[in-house]
């Protein structure tokens, strides 16, 4: 027999257990992060009670064993209970109640039962669908919504009862009190018992919120008595039907106990799945087409009937891997029957602790669901995929509870969910609302996406009228697909013109700033930019009754997260669906992907060609790593797009306004302002401190405090929104003889990214809203050249803005205030030279923490940059976001925002199996140090971890050795092995020694080869961070060492044939086993 193994888990407090561990906010993260800390069985004191979680398959297996554990009404039921007291969810084992109750109302629940619910749950989807559709695209607050959905069809499908949530801007009574209740419910079983004294109001609400609900249901039950409307419902049944083992009816207070019951758990579970699964199914485009393609092949443009439900399996996989990944109910509280009894054959556990299987964990166990078990594959919940999953591993998914106890609404959400789902699928086209959107949780009894928008935009053309003869079978006939007929009226009523649509794909803000460039732009040539969205608005609704310009990018080949559902669209066409689209395309991307070098703008390009759009003109493209983008797309517009719009719609430009950009009114006063931009949080700087010894350049480290609904994982980005630094501000309030109390109140024809229509400090603009750095583009030199009269300095400003362009601006990242101050005799309105800046970016910082270490806590580790200006040496040339960064201390404000890294630059979920080798330079080390932070973490809770190894290269011991005396802990601790590369200490010396005489760490890697190949022969992943050149160099060391063992293979493989088959191999791991995170 095994020997009994203490159960690990946190050390608590007296008195109050483990309740500092947990966030209150979203206490499953907390539970999450434990979890990924001390692995499979842990156990907290939480509430007065031992609480033990398991996050496995096969403990889970064990702890679903009826014979040897039950339902645990612990946690926030037990103060649910207080106002559904023995409902079916709240009711202990062995309650008469529960028995009688569970036992007349599961035949309500049969499948002809539900089946008859077809024609209620459908009128009140219909009722969402058309509130959308009559609303236009405006942001969609997606869990509100879904929950008035679920309310109002649980209402009438169990009880006749209508709450007309979607006629009403407030919610009824009813439904705010249960709100209210669930949330202090979940409350009140964190605290210890000792705590209610204080808080005597909230105890007050709590119970007036309770009469609120029993009232409610009261009154539904004696008009359900009084007048019967001879509805087969579920209050039909509860007060008709008879108990076959006892018989005996359920009683008035057990109708009303379950009638609140049905309410609170059908809602709030049935909504949140819903959100969820949008939430997924914009995420992954491949996804959405599959689901949506489904919906049309089957029900077409006609209503959706009962029949139609049971054969769309992609929906249902779609909705199994959606409850998979965010089970709506996370946690299921079981215990044991018998007094002890031991779980996995060695940890104790007894009647009086509280058995917790953590969903979260369990439903995505590496050892089912494979390494990608975190990410979205509705494919694996296929029928027979699934099947087959259960029967191999059973228990590990248990979204609707656990055997006799589990959901008895089971087939009843399953209905509802399928016909709101394949409803709004077959109408519309989503996107979300906040391109850089990342899921964040709201937690009450159950889960939910926390402020997730989207928009939805009607399908091919299809009007609100039109929609609703559709849904009560009136339209059968499918128009065309690409048709646009209503592009909405101008966003500024005085701004007049031909009507343009722009739509961008964009990750880092570079493909929108070119957008709102044109936009603004368009005036001046006689177009009004009606449309500025994301590429996804476009999907299924590309215009036909005006231009089209798509500005994109690629990310190693793949679209923008804005732009995949249209990419994945415009890509699936088989036919000339696009004709009538008139169309131009100007791309971005980086020459270092040379084998996807511009791919998606080219893909978009061809395919609408392909499908019958009109060319407007030859794909314009910019290669991001000349530093050019800004200046070639302005190069692009003037010399191309412009002049062939021009030609086709017979627009004259108006030649004043090509060159002075009149697009802003600027009027001075003297109150102080400002606007903070929202897609960043504000954040507290806890502390800060310099990495590196006087010499090196330096290198800083950063703690931020982070708000309490954001969280990440170690190998995220921070996104900063930062500040012009003062003396570049101080530059332009000079130039143009500025006070610094002067303000400014902005006026806009077109669109812009400016704060409008109110008086805003000038150096709040110049510091918050605009790039001053950023070298200034051809078109911006020649409004100099025009704005200037000397014929020499016009003279020398051409010639800047024609060949000495890339070497004497660009390279040399000469700004528009540099030219200003080195051409005094250009005099320029303030309004000109703002109107030609752009508009301020986040900027992308590596995460260098881990939640394991502090999850509401992060830190960055940057390099300042701050040398002599290549175009003024006798100034000082700063990185904005780092001298912005390096200008803050403890207690500073900063915007920050978490954006998820790809996929592969993550630990892997299988970290007791899968080794790591990383390898890093300078400030690369940032993710590496939340990487190995992590890894001590687990190994300081007992955790036992495959091999790391870390390269790491800079200049020496004493100079820039980043993390030392932590990367040196970590590894006495077995966390991490550190191999070093110093490229500054002479070769005599006992650091030269311990790097190997290896200078840089591409040495040090091929060095290390040997060690290195029996890593990746056990399955590991290689993670890379640095700059570009970093990135080629560990490149070419790889395919060096690869194609060296193909040639020692034997000589029937040539040197030719080894390197083809080398660089396969190498681009079938890239973003799989080969990860890499570099920057320039």
């Amino acid at each position: 027999m095994a020997e009994e193994a203490p159960i690990p888990g946190p050390p608590g407090l007296p008195f109050v257990g483990n309740v500092a561990d947990i966030n209150s906010d979203f206490p499953l993260g907390s539970i999450c992060d434990i979890a990924s800390k001390y692995g499979d069985i842990f156990q907290m004191s939480l509430g007065g009670r031992n609480r033990i979680f398991v996050g496995t398959q096969a403990l889970s297996h064990e702890v679903c064993d009826e014979s040897r554990f039950e339902k645990d009404v612990a946690g926030a039921l037990t103060e649910v209970a207080n106002g559904v007291h023995d409902g079916l969810f709240t009711a202990p084992g062995g309650n008469t109640n529960w028995g009688i109750a569970h036992r007349i109302l599961m035949p309500a629940f049969g499948p002809i039962s539900i089946q008859g619910m077809f024609a209620e749950m459908h009128e009140i989807s219909a009722q969402l669908t058309l509130k959308w559709a009559r609303h236009g695209s405006q942001p969609i607050m997606v869990t509100d919504d879904f929950t008035r959905l679920t309310l109002d069809t649980l209402a009438l499908c169990t009880m006749g009862f209508r709450f007309n949530s979607y006629y009403h801007d407030d919610m009824h009574p009813f439904i705010e009190a249960m709100g209210d209740f669930l949330v202090e419910s979940s409350v009140r079983q964190r605290r210890p018992g000792f705590a209610s004294v204080f808080y005597r109001n909230a105890t007050q609400k709590y119970w007036a919120d309770i009469d609120v609900l029993r009232k409610t249901a009261e009154d539904v039950l004696k008009e359900g008595k009084a007048n019967p409307t001879g509805r087969k419902d579920l209050l039909y049944a509860m007060l008709q039907g008879v108990d076959k083992v006892t018989g005996q009816k359920m009683t008035d207070s057990s109708i009303i106990d379950n009638l609140i019951t049905f309410l609170i758990a059908g809602h709030e579970t049935t909504s949140g799945l819903l959100s969820f699964a949008f939430y997924y199914l914009i995420a992954h485009p491949e996804a959405y087409r599959k689901a949506q393609k489904e919906v049309d092949d089957l029900i077409g443009t006609g209503p959706i009937t009962v029949e139609h439900l049971s054969k769309l399996p992609y929906l249902d996989a779609v909705l199994r891997e959606t409850l998979r990944i965010s089970a709506t109910i996370p946690m299921i509280s079981l215990k044991c029957k018998d007094d002890s009894t031991l779980l996995g054959g060695k940890y104790r556990i007894t009647k009086e602790d509280s058995v917790v299987l953590l969903l979260t964990k369990i439903q995505r166990d590496p050892k089912v669901f494979g390494a990608d078990a975190d990410q979205f594959v509705p494919e694996r919940m296929l029928e027979e995929n699934f099947n087959k999953l259960m029967k191999e591993y059973p228990d590990s998914w248990k979204p609707f509870g656990n055997g006799l106890r589990g959901c008895i609404g089971r087939p009843f959400a399953w209905q509802e969910t399928k016909i709101v789902m394949a409803m709004l699928l077959q109408n519309f086209n989503f996107f979300y609302d906040d391109p850089n959107y990342t899921l964040s949780i709201k937690q009450t009894m159950t889960i939910k996406p926390k402020s997730f928008y989207m928009r939805a935009v009607l399908r091919n053309g299809l009007t609100a009228t039109e929609l609703e003869h559709r849904l009560v079978g009136g339209m059968a006939e499918k128009p065309k697909m690409g048709l646009h007929v209503n592009g909405g009226a101008a966003k500024n009523g005085a701004a007049k013109g031909k009507p343009l649509s722009i739509y961008y794909g964009s990750n880092t803000g570079t493909c929108e700033a070119l957008a709102q460039r044109l936009a603004s732009d368009a005036l001046s040539h006689g177009f009004v930019a009606e449309t500025v969205e994301p590429l996804d608005a476009a999907n299924e609704n590309l215009p036909k009754d005006r231009p089209v310009v798509i500005i994109t990018a690629s990310y190693e080949g793949n679209p923008p997260d804005n732009a995949g559902l249209f990419v994945n669209w415009v890509d699936s066409l088989k036919a000339k669906e696009l004709e009538g689209v008139s169309y131009s395309v100007f791309g971005c991307g980086h020459h270092d992907w040379a084998q996807t070098f511009h791919r998606i703008p080219k893909l978009v390009d061809t395919a609408i060609d392909a499908r019958g759009g009109e060319r407007l003109t030859p794909i314009g493209l910019t290669d991001a790593a000349n530093g050019e983008m800004f200046s070639d797309f302005e190069q692009w517009e003037d010399d191309v797009f412009w002049p062939a719009m021009e030609e086709k719609y017979g627009v004259d430009a108006d030649a004043e306004h090509e060159l002075s950009a009149p697009t802003l009114k600027v009027e001075f006063s003297s109150p102080r302002s400002s606007t903070l931009r929202q897609d960043v949080k504000e954040s507290f700087v806890v502390d800060t401190k310099v990495l590196t010894a006087p010499g090196a350049p330096p290198k800083k480290h950063m703690e931020i405090q982070l708000p309490s609904d954001v969280s990440y994982r170690a190998g995220d980005y921070l996104a900063v929104l930062p500040l012009n630094p003062k003396a570049i501000v101080a530059r332009v309030m000079r130039r143009f003889q500025l006070a610094w109390d002067a303000a400014i109140t902005i006026e806009a024809q077109g669109r812009t990214t400016l704060p409008t229509n109110g008086p805003v400090s000038v150096s709040d603009v110049l510091g918050a809203y605009v790039e001053l750095a950023q070298p200034a583009t051809k078109r911006s030199i020649l409004v100099l050249a025009e704005a200037v009269a000397d014929e020499d300095t016009k003279a020398g400003l051409k010639s800047l803005a024609g060949d000495d362009y890339t070497t004497n601006i660009s390279r040399k990242r000469v700004s528009l205030l540099d030219l200003l101050e080195r051409f005094p005799k250009v005099q320029v309105p303030f309004s000109t030279f703002l109107a030609l800046l752009p508009p301020m970016r986040v900027r992308q910082y590596s995460i260098s923490s881990s939640p394991l270490w502090n999850p509401s806590h992060v830190t960055i580790t940057y390099s300042l940059l701050a040398a002599p200006s290549l175009s003024n040496p006798d100034q000082q040339h700063m990185g904005v976001a780092s001298s912005y960064l390096a200008s803050l201390v403890a207690g500073d404000k900063v915007n920050v925002g978490i954006r998820p890294s790809v996929s592969a630059f993550h630990l892997p979920t299988t970290v007791d199996k899968t080794p790591i080798i990383c390898v890093a330079a300078g400030s690369g080390i940032a993710p590496f140090h939340g990487f190995i932070q992590e890894r001590a973490a687990q190994i300081g809770a007992g955790r036992k971890l495959a091999p790391a190894l870390l390269f790491f290269g800079c200049r020496g011991p004493e100079l820039d050795d980043l993390y030392y005396d932590e990367f040196e802990r970590w590894q006495a601790m077995g966390a991490v092995d550190v191999r070093r590369a110093y490229s500054r200490v002479d070769l005599s010396s006992p650091a030269a020694a311990a790097a190997k005489g290896c200078k840089h760490v591409h040495d040090r890697l091929a060095h290390d080869w040997e060690e290195l190949a029996g890593l990746w022969e056990q399955g590991a992943k290689v993670y890379v961070c640095g700059s570009r050149e970093v990135g080629e160099n560990v490149k070419q060391v790889i395919l060096r060492k690869a194609k060296e063992g193909l040639v020692q293979m034997g000589p029937e493989v040539s040197e030719e044939d080894a390197r083809e088959r080398v660089e396969k191999w190498f681009n079938s791991i890239r973003n799989e086993r080969y990860a890499t995170d570099v920057f320039d």
